[in-house]
């Protein structure tokens, strides 16, 4: 399947575009990504398809007005199939001259910019936003189509008799702002003015205070004619089935209670709070009736010790961190190896190293999830391509640690566990068979570590199962699980160990292009959440007559069967990913294969634009 290039988006009075790219940004304070929520459920219910991308600051609240306390919410929405959150803006709505001057250059030129006008008489404002003059006065912004509105006096006076203090009045006009979206693009009020209902249902002035703002905006943007008529985008033609918002942090919740479901095993997520991973938790909490159990340990550590304690008991341990937590559960990862537990680790990566930015996103831990253990401790590692395919890269992720008694790690990203799209919710028969493998007939038992010869599994049994008394723990062991320290059995049982990890991939699908032809003249590489930039880039390609093909790998270690015969093809390889060049590393490392480094890092997601460029000028020659 091959699709048209990234439309330019809105152009002009009568605009009737195929896709649209909105950005939101205000202050921290300002209810941004309740606002941008609120407007990716509208264009769901429209029958779009969609990806978003939250981004806020990582202070809990940053000074009014200043550059480091802007938020921002973006979303592409589209008649036809979305795969990322839209490169530069069609339509900013910027709340105040902090906001302007933080996302003016995401806004492509001849685009649309809306602005909070009341916010910039303050000249201790625009000079916060580093401003030296007012930029709707200067001419600076001749290049878009500016349309300057007093959200927060239109506001003001929308809620005079409300009741309501103005600091609270103030917090509302970002519904005035919403309203006038929903004007702009053709929306009902009514699905938005029952969320409002039931948000506040205990403060019903504040439920009426924010419902008349967002009528207030609507009929505004009616009155005033931001546009000359609402611009309307036909649906997409969606698969049938229900459909549901979903991000990638809820997806991997829900996944964890399918596993509870599927598997009879209850399931613990002992965790430690971290962002972008803390709302895996927080929303676990609530799925107790369906077979998990929560627990907030103390630290990282007690955290990835009690999951693995839950595992020896005979269920499944689960804990969920982030870069900096994954580094300090590698201790314990290593006794997990040695202990061959099956355990699901899940990273939700950040920027780094050390706290560096915790609210954006990055893919800098896989090496340190291929190796980031002292010794010889080979585990699984697999990543999710998109917010909703990280519900179905966990199951694959307990099938494989309960089917080879392993831990596995998953690594997502900020991206994908704050971005959501439409998920269409599987039937029961659509979901993967998930059962343990435990062992009771001590008649069939000949040893702790004695293997399956499909799976070089070692048997799992619950402790205390009459007959089948056994010792597993951190020293070398023989396969009977007797302590041994000869030098030989040391050499066989990480051989082994290795050898059960690799023999995965036998039971994993052989390396295959996700687009283009074998004779291609290059191949872009990638994996994780660069999935829909890539496959965007090389659609667009394609269609331009260039001969552009692309891999995506959800399985990492081991890697898929045939995929250094399959890149040999190529005259040329690119491997573009977000950190400085590790899967690259790796492909050249195992697979000896020549390949190029397209290396962003810089806590947002791929350029598609820049990804086209980078594109034509390796096939061009200009790469070397």
């Amino acid at each position: 399947m091959t699709s048209e290039p990234q439309s330019a988006g809105l152009s002009g009075p009568g605009d009737r575009p195929e896709r649209v790219t909105v950005r939101i940004a205000g202050d921290s304070g300002d209810g941004i990504q309740v606002t941008g929520g609120r407007f990716a459920g509208s264009t769901a219910l429209a029958g779009h398809d969609l990806a978003t991308l939250p981004d806020f600051p990582a202070e809990i609240r940053a000074p009014t007005g200043t550059l480091a306390g802007v938020s921002g919410f973006q979303i592409q929405f589209s008649s036809t199939e979305v795969l990322t959150p839209g490169d530069r803006a069609d339509v900013l709505v910027a709340f105040n001259p902090a906001a302007l001057r933080v996302n003016l250059p995401g806004l492509r030129p001849g685009g649309v910019l809306i602005v909070n006008s009341s916010a910039f008489d303050d000249e201790r404002g625009l000079r916060k936003a580093s401003y030296e003059r007012n930029p709707l006065e200067d001419g600076s912004l001749e290049g878009y189509r500016v349309h300057a509105i007093e959200i927060g006096k239109l506001t003001r006076e929308a809620l005079a008799d409300s009741g309501l203090t103005a600091r609270q009045v103030e917090r509302c006009k970002n519904f005035f702002a919403l309203g006038l979206l929903y004007w702009m693009f053709g929306r009902p009020l009514d699905p938005t003015l029952r969320w409002i209902e039931r948000k506040f249902h205990d403060r019903p002035e504040l439920a009426r205070a924010n419902g008349k703002a967002l009528a207030a905006g609507y009929h505004f943007g009616d009155t005033a004619r931001v546009f000359e008529t609402p611009v309307e985008l036909p649906p997409a033609r969606l698969a049938p089935g229900v459909y549901r918002g979903l991000d990638g942090n809820e997806a991997i919740s829900l996944a964890l209670a399918t596993i509870a479901e599927r598997s009879g095993l209850d399931v613990l997520l002992a965790s430690y709070p971290i962002t972008p991973a803390s709302t895996i938790l927080h929303r676990s909490s609530r799925l107790e009736a369906f077979g998990v159990t929560t627990f907030q340990a103390e630290d990282e550590i007690g955290a990835i010790g009690a999951a693995i304690g839950a595992s020896f008991a005979g269920g499944l341990g689960v804990t969920t961190t982030s870069g900096p937590g994954l580094a300090l559960k590698g201790e314990f990862l290593g006794l997990a190896v040695m202990t061959e537990l099956p355990l699901l680790v899940i990273d939700v990566q950040r920027g780094g190293p050390s706290t560096g930015l915790p609210t954006r996103t990055e893919q800098a831990d896989l090496l340190l999830a291929l190796f980031g253990r002292h010794g010889e401790a080979p585990l699984p590692v697999l990543a999710p391509r998109s917010p909703g395919d990280c519900f179905w890269v966990v199951l694959e992720a307990a099938r494989i640690a309960l089917r080879s008694m392993t831990p596995v790690v998953v690594l997502s990203e900020g991206y994908l566990a704050n971005g959501s799209e439409p998920f269409r919710v599987p039937g029961e028969d659509e979901l993967p068979e998930i059962r343990p493998r435990f062992l009771s007939d001590p008649a069939q038992f000949a040893g702790a570590y004695v293997r399956d010869p499909e799976t070089l599994a070692r048997p799992w049994v619950v402790p205390g199962t009459p007959g089948l008394e056994y010792r597993i723990g951190g020293l070398e062991k023989d396969p009977q699980g007797r302590v041994s320290y000869d030098p030989e059995n040391h050499e066989r049982m990480i051989a082994a160990r290795a050898a059960r990890i690799a023999r995965i991939a036998d039971d994993l699908p052989p390396a295959a292009l996700e687009e283009g032809e074998p004779d291609d003249e290059l191949v872009v590489v990638g994996w994780g959440g660069t999935w829909g930039a890539i496959t965007e880039a090389v659609r667009a390609e394609r269609a331009q007559d260039r001969r552009v093909a692309s891999v995506h790998l959800r399985h990492l270690n081991p890697l898929p069967r045939g995929l250094g015969e399959l890149l040999a093809r190529f005259p040329r390889v690119l491997v573009a990913e977000r950190n400085r060049g590790q899967l690259a590393m790796l492909l050249r490392g195992q697979l000896g294969v020549d390949v190029e480094s397209f290396a962003r890092i810089r806590g947002l997601p791929l350029r598609v634009d820049e990804l086209r460029e980078r594109i034509a000028a390796s096939l061009s020659g200009g790469w070397s």
